[in-house]
Protein backbone atom coordinates (compact mmCIF):
# COMPACT_ATOMS: atom_id res chain seq x y z
CA UNK A 1 0.00 0.00 0.00
CA UNK A 2 1.20 3.14 -0.94
CA UNK A 3 1.39 6.54 1.85
CA UNK A 4 1.57 10.32 0.80
CA UNK A 5 2.20 12.32 3.60
CA UNK A 6 -0.21 15.20 3.53
CA UNK A 7 1.50 18.59 4.46
CA UNK A 8 -0.32 21.11 5.73
CA UNK A 9 0.24 24.88 5.22
CA UNK A 10 2.87 26.27 6.99
CA UNK A 11 2.13 28.63 9.78
CA UNK A 12 4.93 30.60 10.87
CA UNK A 13 8.15 31.22 9.05
CA UNK A 14 11.76 30.85 10.90
CA UNK A 15 11.82 34.77 11.59
CA UNK A 16 8.98 34.04 14.39
CA UNK A 17 10.74 31.04 15.59
CA UNK A 18 9.17 27.72 13.80
CA UNK A 19 5.91 26.28 12.15
CA UNK A 20 3.32 23.65 13.06
CA UNK A 21 5.26 20.00 11.42
CA UNK A 22 1.62 17.97 11.20
CA UNK A 23 2.61 14.26 10.82
CA UNK A 24 -0.21 12.77 9.07
CA UNK A 25 -0.55 9.80 6.70
CA UNK A 26 -2.74 8.68 4.19
CA UNK A 27 -3.59 5.91 1.80
CA UNK A 28 -4.90 7.76 -1.52
CA UNK A 29 -5.95 4.84 -3.06
CA UNK A 30 -8.43 3.23 -0.33
CA UNK A 31 -12.15 3.91 -0.48
CA UNK A 32 -12.48 4.26 3.63
CA UNK A 33 -12.72 7.65 5.17
CA UNK A 34 -9.65 9.26 7.47
CA UNK A 35 -8.85 11.55 9.47
CA UNK A 36 -7.64 14.62 6.96
CA UNK A 37 -10.92 14.05 5.21
CA UNK A 38 -13.02 16.19 7.64
CA UNK A 39 -9.94 18.68 8.23
CA UNK A 40 -9.19 21.78 5.98
CA UNK A 41 -6.76 23.22 8.45
CA UNK A 42 -4.62 22.26 11.83
CA UNK A 43 -2.67 24.48 13.47
CA UNK A 44 -0.70 25.19 16.66
CA UNK A 45 -0.29 29.01 18.03
CA UNK A 46 1.88 30.29 20.60
CA UNK A 47 1.47 33.45 22.25
CA UNK A 48 5.61 33.98 21.99
CA UNK A 49 7.67 32.01 19.89
CA UNK A 50 10.33 32.76 23.45
CA UNK A 51 9.86 31.91 26.88
CA UNK A 52 12.25 31.60 30.41
CA UNK A 53 12.00 29.32 33.16
CA UNK A 54 9.06 29.98 35.34
CA UNK A 55 6.47 31.80 32.80
CA UNK A 56 3.20 29.94 31.27
CA UNK A 57 3.31 28.91 27.42
CA UNK A 58 -0.03 29.81 26.22
CA UNK A 59 -1.52 29.25 22.81
CA UNK A 60 -4.37 27.33 20.61
CA UNK A 61 -4.74 24.49 18.48
CA UNK A 62 -6.97 25.43 15.58
CA UNK A 63 -9.42 23.05 13.66
CA UNK A 64 -11.25 24.06 10.80
CA UNK A 65 -13.36 20.93 10.12
CA UNK A 66 -15.91 20.49 6.51
CA UNK A 67 -17.76 17.70 8.12
CA UNK A 68 -19.09 16.81 11.86
CA UNK A 69 -16.92 13.97 13.28
CA UNK A 70 -16.30 11.71 15.86
CA UNK A 71 -13.63 13.46 18.26
CA UNK A 72 -12.46 11.53 21.17
CA UNK A 73 -9.97 13.97 22.54
CA UNK A 74 -7.45 16.80 21.95
CA UNK A 75 -4.20 15.97 23.58
CA UNK A 76 -1.61 18.39 24.33
CA UNK A 77 2.08 17.48 25.24
CA UNK A 78 4.47 19.76 26.33
CA UNK A 79 7.99 18.16 26.00
CA UNK A 80 11.53 19.39 26.98
CA UNK A 81 14.24 16.86 25.64
CA UNK A 82 17.99 16.89 25.27
CA UNK A 83 19.29 14.52 23.11
CA UNK A 84 23.28 13.15 21.94
CA UNK A 85 24.10 10.81 19.33
CA UNK A 86 26.98 9.79 16.97
CA UNK A 87 29.08 7.05 15.71
CA UNK A 88 31.86 5.10 17.43
CA UNK A 89 33.93 2.06 16.40
CA UNK A 90 33.76 -1.01 18.68
CA UNK A 91 36.04 -4.00 18.03
CA UNK A 92 35.94 -2.59 14.20
CA UNK A 93 32.05 -2.60 14.27
CA UNK A 94 30.95 1.25 13.77
CA UNK A 95 28.30 1.35 16.10
CA UNK A 96 25.75 4.15 17.31
CA UNK A 97 25.70 5.72 20.87
CA UNK A 98 22.88 8.05 21.96
CA UNK A 99 21.41 8.94 25.67
CA UNK A 100 18.13 11.23 26.21
CA UNK A 101 17.18 13.81 29.08
CA UNK A 102 13.91 15.40 29.69
CA UNK A 103 13.70 18.76 31.56
CA UNK A 104 9.49 18.90 31.18
CA UNK A 105 6.98 16.60 30.07
CA UNK A 106 3.70 17.63 30.93
CA UNK A 107 0.39 16.43 29.26
CA UNK A 108 -3.08 17.73 29.23
CA UNK A 109 -6.48 16.72 27.58
CA UNK A 110 -7.89 20.09 26.17
CA UNK A 111 -11.22 18.72 24.95
CA UNK A 112 -13.00 15.55 25.39
CA UNK A 113 -11.82 13.02 28.10
CA UNK A 114 -8.85 10.33 28.15
CA UNK A 115 -11.30 7.33 28.27
CA UNK A 116 -14.65 8.47 27.70
CA UNK A 117 -17.76 6.30 28.89
CA UNK A 118 -20.95 5.98 25.74
CA UNK A 119 -20.93 6.92 22.91
CA UNK A 120 -18.22 9.40 21.62
CA UNK A 121 -18.38 12.81 21.38
CA UNK A 122 -19.47 14.84 17.70
CA UNK A 123 -17.06 17.85 16.96
CA UNK A 124 -19.44 20.17 14.43
CA UNK A 125 -18.07 21.23 11.55
CA UNK A 126 -16.56 25.01 11.17
CA UNK A 127 -13.47 26.57 12.89
CA UNK A 128 -12.35 25.02 16.46
CA UNK A 129 -9.89 26.98 18.73
CA UNK A 130 -8.94 24.86 22.03
CA UNK A 131 -6.77 26.81 23.80
CA UNK A 132 -4.12 25.90 26.47
CA UNK A 133 -1.43 26.81 28.82
CA UNK A 134 1.55 25.31 30.90
CA UNK A 135 3.57 26.15 33.89
CA UNK A 136 7.25 26.08 33.13
CA UNK A 137 9.19 24.24 35.54
CA UNK A 138 11.06 27.58 37.88
CA UNK A 139 14.55 25.64 38.15
CA UNK A 140 17.42 26.40 35.53
CA UNK A 141 16.44 25.66 31.94
CA UNK A 142 19.15 24.96 29.13
CA UNK A 143 18.40 26.97 26.18
CA UNK A 144 17.55 25.77 23.15
CA UNK A 145 20.36 24.58 21.08
CA UNK A 146 21.05 22.87 17.22
CA UNK A 147 24.00 20.54 16.62
CA UNK A 148 25.01 17.69 14.96
CA UNK A 149 26.32 15.80 17.93
CA UNK A 150 23.51 16.71 19.84
CA UNK A 151 20.40 19.53 20.87
CA UNK A 152 18.01 20.66 23.22
CA UNK A 153 14.43 20.90 22.03
CA UNK A 154 11.45 22.68 23.15
CA UNK A 155 8.32 21.44 21.69
CA UNK A 156 4.29 21.34 21.79
CA UNK A 157 2.99 18.33 20.44
CA UNK A 158 -0.90 17.86 19.32
CA UNK A 159 -3.01 14.55 18.42
CA UNK A 160 -6.49 14.24 17.50
CA UNK A 161 -7.56 11.31 18.61
CA UNK A 162 -10.21 9.93 16.70
CA UNK A 163 -11.69 6.54 16.68
CA UNK A 164 -10.80 3.93 14.02
CA UNK A 165 -8.59 6.15 12.15
CA UNK A 166 -4.85 7.18 12.42
CA UNK A 167 -4.43 10.32 14.61
CA UNK A 168 -3.34 13.02 13.22
CA UNK A 169 -0.28 15.13 14.75
CA UNK A 170 1.31 18.49 15.05
CA UNK A 171 4.90 19.90 16.35
CA UNK A 172 5.06 23.03 17.44
CA UNK A 173 9.21 23.88 18.21
CA UNK A 174 9.61 27.00 20.28
CA UNK A 175 13.05 28.57 22.30
CA UNK A 176 13.74 28.33 25.71
CA UNK A 177 15.96 31.41 27.06
CA UNK A 178 18.17 30.40 30.13
CA UNK A 179 19.98 29.54 32.27
CA UNK A 180 19.61 32.71 33.67
CA UNK A 181 23.09 34.36 33.90
CA UNK A 182 23.38 37.86 35.43
CA UNK A 183 26.32 39.56 34.45
CA UNK A 184 25.69 42.04 37.62
CA UNK A 185 26.19 38.67 39.87
CA UNK A 186 29.07 39.39 42.49
CA UNK A 187 30.85 36.91 41.32
CA UNK A 188 31.77 38.21 37.54
CA UNK A 189 32.23 41.44 38.68
CA UNK A 190 35.54 41.12 39.94
CA UNK A 191 38.58 42.12 37.72
CA UNK A 192 40.83 39.08 36.77
CA UNK A 193 44.43 39.91 36.23
CA UNK A 194 46.97 37.65 34.52
CA UNK A 195 50.64 38.67 34.14
CA UNK A 196 53.75 36.78 32.16
CA UNK A 197 57.53 37.27 31.13
CA UNK A 198 60.04 35.78 29.67
CA UNK A 199 63.74 36.47 29.46
CA UNK A 200 65.37 35.29 26.31
CA UNK A 201 69.41 34.46 26.36
CA UNK A 202 71.57 34.33 23.15
CA UNK A 203 75.24 32.12 23.63
CA UNK A 204 74.79 32.34 27.45
CA UNK A 205 74.16 36.68 27.57
CA UNK A 206 71.11 37.46 28.55
CA UNK A 207 69.06 39.53 27.46
CA UNK A 208 66.48 42.15 29.00
CA UNK A 209 62.65 40.39 29.74
CA UNK A 210 60.02 40.63 27.35
CA UNK A 211 56.63 41.23 30.33
CA UNK A 212 52.56 40.56 29.38
CA UNK A 213 50.24 42.09 31.53
CA UNK A 214 46.39 41.73 31.24
CA UNK A 215 43.14 42.85 32.99
CA UNK A 216 40.32 41.47 32.55
CA UNK A 217 37.41 43.96 33.71
CA UNK A 218 34.58 41.84 34.00
CA UNK A 219 34.40 37.80 33.25
CA UNK A 220 30.63 38.07 32.37
CA UNK A 221 29.03 39.39 28.83
CA UNK A 222 25.57 39.38 26.97
CA UNK A 223 26.38 38.90 23.10
CA UNK A 224 26.42 42.18 21.68
CA UNK A 225 28.89 43.67 24.47
CA UNK A 226 31.87 44.70 24.18
CA UNK A 227 35.00 42.70 26.16
CA UNK A 228 36.51 44.62 28.34
CA UNK A 229 40.36 43.85 28.38
CA UNK A 230 43.57 45.78 28.56
CA UNK A 231 46.89 44.57 28.39
CA UNK A 232 50.17 46.05 29.24
CA UNK A 233 53.42 45.12 26.68
CA UNK A 234 57.14 45.71 28.04
CA UNK A 235 59.78 44.48 25.35
CA UNK A 236 63.18 44.87 26.46
CA UNK A 237 63.72 41.70 24.18
CA UNK A 238 65.50 41.97 21.06
CA UNK A 239 62.59 40.88 18.88
CA UNK A 240 59.48 42.45 17.98
CA UNK A 241 56.46 40.86 19.64
CA UNK A 242 52.74 41.25 18.80
CA UNK A 243 48.99 41.00 21.15
CA UNK A 244 46.96 38.37 19.87
CA UNK A 245 43.55 37.70 21.42
CA UNK A 246 40.75 35.21 20.88
CA UNK A 247 38.23 33.71 22.11
CA UNK A 248 36.66 30.16 21.88
CA UNK A 249 34.09 27.96 22.26
CA UNK A 250 33.75 24.45 23.69
CA UNK A 251 31.33 22.16 23.62
CA UNK A 252 31.51 18.58 25.49
CA UNK A 253 29.03 15.87 24.83
CA UNK A 254 28.63 13.31 27.66
CA UNK A 255 26.64 9.69 26.56
CA UNK A 256 26.86 7.05 29.68
CA UNK A 257 27.32 3.99 28.54
CA UNK A 258 28.15 2.08 31.90
CA UNK A 259 31.24 2.51 33.89
CA UNK A 260 33.06 4.45 31.57
CA UNK A 261 30.99 6.51 29.20
CA UNK A 262 31.53 8.05 25.86
CA UNK A 263 32.61 11.40 25.53
CA UNK A 264 33.00 14.15 22.59
CA UNK A 265 34.53 17.12 22.32
CA UNK A 266 34.09 20.14 19.61
CA UNK A 267 36.08 23.82 19.53
CA UNK A 268 35.53 26.62 17.91
CA UNK A 269 37.44 30.11 17.26
CA UNK A 270 34.49 32.76 17.91
CA UNK A 271 36.60 35.89 17.49
CA UNK A 272 40.50 36.97 17.21
CA UNK A 273 42.16 40.15 17.15
CA UNK A 274 45.90 40.18 16.29
CA UNK A 275 47.56 43.90 17.09
CA UNK A 276 50.65 45.68 15.43
CA UNK A 277 54.19 44.70 16.13
CA UNK A 278 55.53 46.04 19.28
CA UNK A 279 59.41 47.20 18.58
CA UNK A 280 62.40 46.12 20.71
CA UNK A 281 63.28 48.50 23.59
CA UNK A 282 59.43 49.90 24.09
CA UNK A 283 56.13 49.56 26.44
CA UNK A 284 52.64 49.73 24.80
CA UNK A 285 49.03 49.69 25.99
CA UNK A 286 46.68 48.47 24.46
CA UNK A 287 42.51 48.66 25.80
CA UNK A 288 39.94 46.79 23.77
CA UNK A 289 37.82 49.91 23.23
CA UNK A 290 34.58 48.18 21.88
CA UNK A 291 36.50 46.03 19.14
CA UNK A 292 36.20 42.43 20.89
CA UNK A 293 32.36 42.71 20.26
CA UNK A 294 30.62 39.24 21.30
CA UNK A 295 28.49 37.68 18.36
CA UNK A 296 25.29 36.06 18.57
CA UNK A 297 25.79 32.89 20.44
CA UNK A 298 24.35 30.10 22.89
CA UNK A 299 25.03 31.25 26.48
CA UNK A 300 27.40 29.16 28.44
CA UNK A 301 26.15 25.83 29.98
CA UNK A 302 27.81 24.18 32.69
CA UNK A 303 25.52 21.98 35.53
CA UNK A 304 22.93 22.17 33.42
CA UNK A 305 22.92 18.96 31.40
CA UNK A 306 24.03 15.87 31.98
CA UNK A 307 24.86 15.37 27.87
CA UNK A 308 26.37 18.48 26.74
CA UNK A 309 28.05 21.43 28.68
CA UNK A 310 29.24 24.70 26.52
CA UNK A 311 32.28 27.53 27.91
CA UNK A 312 34.02 29.62 26.56
CA UNK A 313 37.99 30.73 26.85
CA UNK A 314 39.50 33.82 26.19
CA UNK A 315 43.27 33.85 25.56
CA UNK A 316 45.73 36.49 25.43
CA UNK A 317 48.91 35.94 23.79
CA UNK A 318 52.26 37.56 23.10
CA UNK A 319 53.79 36.43 20.42
CA UNK A 320 57.30 36.69 19.42
CA UNK A 321 57.94 37.35 15.56
CA UNK A 322 61.14 35.44 14.63
CA UNK A 323 61.25 33.03 17.42
CA UNK A 324 57.77 31.87 17.54
CA UNK A 325 57.38 31.18 21.17
CA UNK A 326 55.20 33.72 23.44
CA UNK A 327 53.34 34.46 26.42
CA UNK A 328 49.90 33.19 27.44
CA UNK A 329 47.31 33.53 29.41
CA UNK A 330 43.81 32.09 29.80
CA UNK A 331 40.86 34.06 31.09
CA UNK A 332 37.47 31.51 31.44
CA UNK A 333 34.32 33.62 30.00
CA UNK A 334 31.01 33.65 30.47
CA UNK A 335 28.35 34.15 28.13
CA UNK A 336 25.24 35.09 30.02
CA UNK A 337 21.57 35.94 29.33
CA UNK A 338 20.97 39.33 31.78
CA UNK A 339 23.01 42.25 30.45
CA UNK A 340 25.26 44.61 32.30
CA UNK A 341 23.38 47.36 33.63
CA UNK A 342 24.92 50.94 35.20
CA UNK A 343 22.69 51.35 38.36
CA UNK A 344 20.66 54.53 38.42
CA UNK A 345 21.61 55.66 34.87
CA UNK A 346 19.15 56.40 32.54
CA UNK A 347 20.87 54.27 29.18
CA UNK A 348 19.99 50.42 30.28
CA UNK A 349 20.47 48.17 27.59
CA UNK A 350 18.14 47.10 24.97
CA UNK A 351 17.65 43.15 24.90
CA UNK A 352 16.72 41.39 21.34
CA UNK A 353 16.71 38.01 20.31
CA UNK A 354 18.52 36.72 17.49
CA UNK A 355 20.06 33.44 15.64
CA UNK A 356 23.36 32.60 16.21
CA UNK A 357 25.92 33.16 14.14
CA UNK A 358 27.01 30.49 11.58
CA UNK A 359 30.31 29.47 13.04
CA UNK A 360 30.14 27.90 15.89
CA UNK A 361 28.03 24.93 17.82
CA UNK A 362 24.34 26.13 17.91
CA UNK A 363 24.61 27.95 14.31
CA UNK A 364 26.41 25.67 12.15
CA UNK A 365 24.29 23.39 11.96
CA UNK A 366 20.51 22.86 11.02
CA UNK A 367 18.80 19.60 11.06
CA UNK A 368 17.28 18.32 8.37
CA UNK A 369 13.91 17.95 9.66
CA UNK A 370 13.80 21.87 9.43
CA UNK A 371 14.50 22.06 6.15
CA UNK A 372 11.83 22.34 4.00
CA UNK A 373 13.97 21.96 0.98
CA UNK A 374 14.27 24.45 -2.31
CA UNK A 375 11.72 27.03 -2.71
CA UNK A 376 11.48 29.48 -5.85
CA UNK A 377 10.82 32.54 -4.29
CA UNK A 378 9.60 34.04 -7.47
CA UNK A 379 12.61 37.09 -7.45
CA UNK A 380 15.08 35.43 -9.23
CA UNK A 381 15.96 32.51 -11.13
CA UNK A 382 17.76 30.65 -8.18
CA UNK A 383 15.79 28.53 -5.61
CA UNK A 384 16.28 28.73 -1.68
CA UNK A 385 15.77 26.31 1.44
CA UNK A 386 13.44 27.56 3.93
CA UNK A 387 14.38 26.78 7.38
CA UNK A 388 11.41 26.32 9.45
CA UNK A 389 13.06 26.57 13.09
CA UNK A 390 16.27 27.71 14.34
CA UNK A 391 16.30 28.66 18.24
CA UNK A 392 16.80 32.17 19.03
CA UNK A 393 19.25 33.62 21.95
CA UNK A 394 19.60 36.84 23.99
CA UNK A 395 21.51 40.24 22.52
CA UNK A 396 21.52 43.84 22.99
CA UNK A 397 22.54 46.72 20.38
CA UNK A 398 26.05 46.27 18.95
CA UNK A 399 27.76 49.83 19.77
CA UNK A 400 30.01 50.89 16.68
CA UNK A 401 33.31 49.22 16.44
CA UNK A 402 36.15 51.75 17.27
CA UNK A 403 39.69 50.08 16.66
CA UNK A 404 41.95 50.33 19.76
CA UNK A 405 45.75 51.48 19.18
CA UNK A 406 48.70 50.50 21.10
CA UNK A 407 49.72 53.30 22.53
CA UNK A 408 53.81 53.62 23.48
CA UNK A 409 55.38 55.02 25.97
CA UNK A 410 58.37 56.01 24.93
CA UNK A 411 58.53 58.63 22.08
CA UNK A 412 62.28 58.02 21.41
CA UNK A 413 61.56 54.21 20.45
CA UNK A 414 58.06 54.68 19.78
CA UNK A 415 55.41 52.29 18.05
CA UNK A 416 55.00 52.97 14.33
CA UNK A 417 51.26 54.06 15.02
CA UNK A 418 50.65 55.22 11.96
CA UNK A 419 48.32 51.76 10.57
CA UNK A 420 45.93 50.66 12.43
CA UNK A 421 45.63 47.17 14.29
CA UNK A 422 44.27 44.73 12.44
CA UNK A 423 40.17 43.83 12.89
CA UNK A 424 38.94 41.47 15.08
CA UNK A 425 37.24 38.31 12.85
CA UNK A 426 35.08 35.10 13.11
CA UNK A 427 36.93 32.17 12.13
CA UNK A 428 35.10 29.66 10.57
CA UNK A 429 37.33 26.79 11.06
CA UNK A 430 36.84 24.14 13.82
CA UNK A 431 38.34 21.28 15.18
CA UNK A 432 36.60 18.13 16.20
CA UNK A 433 38.53 15.74 19.15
Amino acid sequence: MLADTVLLRNTQWPESGGETRPFITHNPRSRTCHAMDYIREFDIRLEREMYYAGETVCGNVILDTVENFKLRAVRVVLRGKAHAEWKVVVSGDRRTVKDDQYFVDDRAIIWGKDKPEGNVPILPRGLHQFPFRFQLPESSLPCSFESKPGFIRYYIKVTIDIPYASPPQGMKYFTIIGPHIDCMDDQYLKPMIGQDKKTTCCLCCERGPVALRAQLERSAYVCGESIKLRADVDNQGEEEVRLKVKLLQYVEYFIDRGVLGVTREVQHPVLEYRGEPVKPGTHAKWDSAQILVVPTMPPSMVGVCRLLQLYYVLKVNLEFEKSGEDLQMHFPLTIATVPFRIPNSANQPSVKYEHSCDHVEGGLYIGPEFLLGEVYDGDHDGRETVVLYRPVYVCIDRPAVVPPQLQPQHSSNALACGSQPQQPHASASTNSL
